[in-house]
């Protein structure tokens, strides 16, 4: 079983737009939204949810009023202000327990957050497992690892031959959640400075932990200077270009229509997309 993940460095590029169409295009395969802060790969595919858990990430100091004696330990100790007369603020709260552990009366306790939660959906291409954080919540890495393990279930207990993940933006916690172990990457980016810094970002943590990477530049057309600059930047790593996509308003209408590009077909984006997916399902038999 081959693991791509599919990723760019920085958000808005169009990397869930490409797995969208993979999606359609792959066989046997399970799909995995692993941008967790704002997962939006089930609406572009019609998810129906068969499966949700809950998604306990970290751990809060609550405190039991009644055997708090309002010595003022907890509010010396606390580095960040965040507990006064056994009221605690969870905003300014770092979730670190010290305040548990200084506590003469054992009145706090660290207790498990209710951090988001985590799907299973059924679409008209296959599994899909997703995921929702909560607002301000953190252990987005961790979250990211448990959608992974479940999507690997899954494919085991089908015999799936691919698992396809869509990153999340950024070259964080969640991103390397969403690479380690993986079998290959495409790397999504976009001729705009920022987007040639960022791809450079994520070619370096590719580099890092080993893993063959490939770029796909989407939007090439709207600054071919740019997009030379990418291209020759990716010469001088070893990391191959695999697809040029051009601007076309008509992918802005699909997602709209919440339709991927191969059931809305977008003229040649579609056909360069196709070509581009012949073109890693071939790679990734022999990575």
């Amino acid at each position: 079983m081959k693991q791509l993940t599919i990723i760019s460095g920085k958000g808005g590029t169009g990397k869930t737009t490409i797995t969208a169409a993979f999606a359609l295009l792959a066989k046997h395969k399970v799909v995995v939204d692993c941008d967790v802060d704002a997962a939006d790969l089930h609406l572009i595919l019609d998810a129906k949810t068969c499966q949700e858990e809950k998604f306990f990430g970290g751990r809060s100091p609550v405190v039991d009023m009644g055997r708090c004696t309002r010595c003022g330990v907890c509010t010396d100790i606390c580095r960040f202000d965040a507990i006064h007369d056994g009221v605690v603020d969870l905003v300014s709260c770092d979730h670190c327990g010290l305040c548990a552990l200084g506590c003469p009366e054992d009145a706090i306790a660290m207790v498990d957050d209710h951090s988001g939660n985590w799907f299973v959906s059924e679409t008209p291409h296959g599994p899909l497992v997703h995921a929702r954080l909560g607002i301000g919540e953190e252990n987005s890495g961790k979250l990211v690892t448990e959608v992974r393990k479940k999507a690997s279930e899954i494919a085991e207990k089908a015999t799936m031959d691919l698992i396809i993940i869509d990153g999340p933006p950024g070259v964080g916690c969640p991103v390397m959640a969403s690479l380690a172990g993986v079998d290959m990457l495409l790397v999504v980016s976009e001729p705009t400075l920022s987007g040639r810094h960022d791809l450079d970002r994520i070619l370096d943590l590719a580099d890092h932990f080993k893993i063959p990477a490939r770029v796909c530049i989407n939007k090439y057309d709207i600054n071919h200077g740019i997009t030379e600059e990418i291209e020759q930047s990716c010469r001088d790593r070893g990391s191959e270009v695999v697809s040029k996509l051009p601007f076309d308003r008509c992918v802005v209408d699909a997602l709209v229509m919440r339709k991927t590009v191969i059931d809305y077909p977008c003229g040649e984006v579609t056909t360069r997309i196709r070509e581009m997916w012949q073109r890693i399902e071939g790679e990734l038999v022999s990575v």
